[in-house]
């Protein structure tokens, strides 16, 4: 008879592939321990400390949503030292480590301190806010332990999990659970959008860029963020799936300081049951497309009205999943897009690339002749609206900057400037110049979000 330990041993010697896994099957295995799990993968999860110096000024006027703008440069600026404690995960002998952008983005000074003591300085690589994900690289380091990276595609719900961190910073800790969802998109809080693999195991703060590994020790996930009204774990957890992590490693090893993601220059929205009949499905599921960019990848094979359900054989169904999707192929792959066009469906091959930056953006800063001095403007293209969120039909210049005046006057950063003085602008060159004859008045036409209006001054 198989001791119930030794039977664990033997599950556990090998990495088993997704079709392998099922339920326990007696009282025995329903004991078995997560023990050799916890050995194999905790070496490699450590606790981060960061520290980053920030510019503060006090204003009473801070919490005002309208005066914030008007006096956010009231005040003497003062230098802050902010920690921020988190974890991470090493992912090669080499000590390259993944940890999350709220952790160490924008850190001045980071030390990884290891499970057995060790400490180490480190330093980032490559960070991205939007993804909420950071590549570190150990400084001056012996080999190792690593963990191993499984494709995120290949996990299914009801899969037993650890998640591993430093909670609350107590020290590492271990906690289980199961995959409770997939394909979560809009969920997670924070700065990180996307696409994420729901748990149930407890994750808490100070869990972040911790382990989500899977019953073989392998990395499933980063643990990133919670679902919970009170900042306690409430069962509802989220992990950035290790397909896009592998994709950050890539870029990472390549010498990118930023994550370049292909750009698709598509918006869209899920099919809802009330559409089906319309569009010829038999069932809800995909995004239906509303607008195409005409210089997007996508622009000679994608038309508005098309449904695109799949991308290299999994499915989408919200424009996250699908920004998911591309970012995991990589800009220079090729992606198979399955798109549904009059009740058919085919199946066309797009190249992946980034937003093309042409015509150029051409930043500049307003002169001291200019109707409204330090105000920094960017002219729109493809790079931009991928940069800023923008519709895609943005046109005219963005203000990057409005400097001191511009603040007090209203402009705000994000803002599109579409016409001064009844004039269209069409670049940063216009806008300077425009700017630079204003006199007597000055009529803005602003575009901010949904909103356009125009902002009239006496000079």
């Amino acid at each position: 008879m198989i001791r119930p330990v030794l039977a664990l041993v033997m599950l556990l010697a090998g990495p088993a592939l997704a079709d392998d896994t099922r339920v326990p099957q007696s009282r025995a295995e329903i004991g078995l321990s997560f023990t050799p799990v916890v050995q194999r993968a905790a070496p490699a999860v450590v606790n981060i400390y960061a520290r980053r110096i920030v510019n503060v000024r006090s204003s009473p006027f801070s919490n005002d949503p309208f005066f914030q703008n008007l006096f956010r440069d009231f005040g003497v600026p003062q230098q802050r030292v902010q920690n921020s404690l988190g974890s991470g995960v090493i992912l090669g002998e080499d000590g390259i480590v993944v940890s999350n952008y709220h952790v160490v983005g924008e850190a001045t000074d980071i030390r990884v301190v290891l499970n057995d003591r060790r400490e180490y300085e480190a330093r980032v690589l490559l960070a991205d806010e939007e993804s909420d994900l950071a590549i570190l690289q150990l400084q001056d380091a012996p080999p190792m332990p690593a963990l191993e990276l499984r494709d995120s595609d290949t996990v299914q719900v009801g899969e037993l999990v650890l998640a591993i961190g430093n909670p609350f910073g107590v020290g590492q800790t271990v906690s289980s659970g199961i995959v409770s969802g997939l394909a979560r998109s809009g969920t997670a809080t924070g700065n990180a959008r996307g696409y994420f693999i729901q748990t149930d195991a407890p994750i808490n703060p100070g869990n972040s860029g911790g382990a989500l590994v899977d019953i073989n020790g392998r990395l499933i996930g980063v643990n990133t963020s919670i679902l919970s009204s009170s900042g306690g774990s409430n069962g509802i957890g989220f992990a950035i799936p290790s397909a896009l992590v592998a994709q950050f490693v890539a870029q990472a090893k390549a010498g990118n300081d930023s994550f370049a993601r292909p750009w698709a220059g598509l918006t869209g929205q899920p099919v809802t049951a009330d559409m089906t009949e319309g569009l010829g499905l038999d069932r809800p599921g995909g995004l239906i497309i509303s607008e195409v960019h005409p210089r997007s990848a996508f622009a000679g094979d994608i038309r508005p009205g098309d449904v695109i359900t799949a991308v290299d054989g999994q499915p989408v169904n919200t424009p996250a999943e699908m920004v998911f999707r591309m970012s995991v192929a990589g800009i220079g792959a090729e992606a198979v897009v399955t798109r549904i066009r009059d009740g058919d469906a085919q199946q066309v091959t797009v190249p992946l690339s980034a937003a093309p930056d042409d015509p150029p953006r051409a930043q500049i800063v307003t002169g001291k002749r200019s109707a409204i001095p330090g105000l920094t403007l960017s002219t729109i293209n493809p790079a931009v609206i991928a940069d800023q969120d923008l519709s895609l039909s943005a046109q005219g210049v963005i203000v990057d900057d409005p400097g001191r005046i511009g603040a007090r006057a209203g402009l705000r950063a994000g803002d599109i400037l579409r016409g001064i003085n009844g004039e269209r602008v069409r670049d940063t060159a216009t806008a300077r110049e425009l700017l630079a004859r204003a006199s007597g008045r000055l009529a803005l036409d602003v575009q901010r979000g949904e909103r356009r209006f125009v902002m009239r001054f006496r000079l």
